[in-house]
C-alpha cells in the first residue's frame, strides 16, 4: 500500500473512532401503527386533515426513535407512494400483530378520525372500545403500550383500554366533540397540538399534559365551545417508567470515545 493510500485509510479510521455513537432509543423495538379512519370533513365534503396527521405523526415517531410505523388510510390508493394499508378493523389487527412479532418491545397505536359516543369511525364502520382493547391486548400482552385517539367523544375508550402498563391519551372526554376537521383544516386541533408539542417534550407523560394545555388554548383562541377536554390516563405500573422512555430529540448524543472533558468556563 502506498504512503498516500495508507495515510487516507488511517485518516478514515481516525474519523470513525471520533464519530459520536448513536445512542440506542428506548423505542428501538417498539411496534407502532398510525391510522387515518376517515376522509370526510364535518361539513360533508372531503378533507386531507386526517391523512395529513397520519403521515406527519408517523414521521415524527421515527424522529423520536421508533421504527417506521405501519400506516393505514381509508384511501390508500390516493397516496400510492406512502405504502399504506386500508383502514379496517381486520387489517389493523393483522398489522399490529405483525409489527408486534417483529418489534417485541412496547406498542403504540395512534388513530385520527371522526368519533361517536359508541366508538371511532373506521371507513364505513365503527371501531368500538372493546374491539380496540382486544386488538391491543391480543397483539401486545404484558408489554407497555400507548394508545392515542384523536376523535370526538374519544374519552369513551378509556375504561375499556385501561391497563396497569398502558397510557391512554384522547382528544375529548366521553361526552364532548373535538374540533378542526373541516375541508380546509390542515390537521384536527388535537393532532395539530400533538405535532406542535412533540418536539418540545421529553417523554409521553410530559407530551400528554402539553397537548391538553395546547388544545385548551387553541379552543379559547378560536372560540370553539364547549371545550373538548382531552383525557390522559396512565397506569400505575407505567407511570414511574415513562420518564425512562426518553424521546431521541431530548437526549444528547453519546460522547466520543476517549473524549476529553469540557473545560470549565467562568
Amino acid at each position: 500500500m502506498g504512503r498516500a493510500a495508507g495515510f487516507l485509510v488511517g485518516l478514515v479510521l481516525a474519523c470513525l473512532a471520533i464519530a459520536p455513537a448513536r445512542a440506542e432509543s428506548p423505542f428501538d423495538h417498539w411496534a407502532s401503527v398510525v391510522i387515518a379512519g376517515d376522509w370526510r370533513a364535518h361539513g360533508g365534503g372531503s378533507t386531507e386533515a386526517f391523512d395529513n396527521a397520519r403521515r406527519d405523526v408517523a414521521e415524527n415517531l421515527v424522529g423520536l426513535g421508533f421504527p417506521a410505523p405501519t400506516q393505514f388510510s381509508v384511501r390508500p390508493k390516493r397516496y400510492r407512494n406512502q405504502a399504506l394499508n386500508v383502514s379496517n378493523a381486520k387489517a389493523i389487527e393483522d398489522g399490529l400483530r405483525s409489527a408486534a412479532k417483529t418489534s417485541t418491545g412496547g406498542c403504540l397505536v395512534y388513530i385520527t378520525s371522526h368519533g361517536a359516543p359508541q366508538g371511532v369511525i373506521m371507513g364505513k364502520k365503527l371501531l368500538r372500545p372493546q374491539e380496540l382493547a382486544a386488538m391491543v391486548d391480543g397483539a401486545c400482552p404484558g408489554r407497555p403500550s400507548i394508545v392515542v385517539i384523536s376523535a370526538c367523544f374519544s374519552g369513551v375508550f378509556v375504561p375499556s383500554l385501561e391497563r396497569d402498563d398502558r397510557m391512554i391519551l384522547t382528544a375529548a372526554r366521553p361526552d364532548r366533540t373535538s374540533f378542526g376537521c373541516g375541508e380546509s383544516d390542515r390537521y384536527p386541533y388535537f393532532d395539530d397540538c400533538f405535532l406542535g408539542e412533540i418536539g418540545k417534550a421529553r417523554d409521553f407523560a410530559v407530551l400528554g399534559r402539553a397537548v391538553q394545555a395546547c388544545v385548551a388554548r387553541k379552543e379559547i383562541d378560536t372560540g370553539a365551545s364547549p371545550p373538548s377536554e382531552p383525557q390522559l390516563w396512565i397506569g400505575p405500573e407505567l407511570r414511574p417508567l415513562l420518564p425512562l422512555y426518553t424521546f431521541a430529540k431530548a437526549r444528547k448524543p453519546a460522547p466520543a470515545p476517549n473524549a476529553a472533558p469540557p473545560s470549565a468556563e467562568n
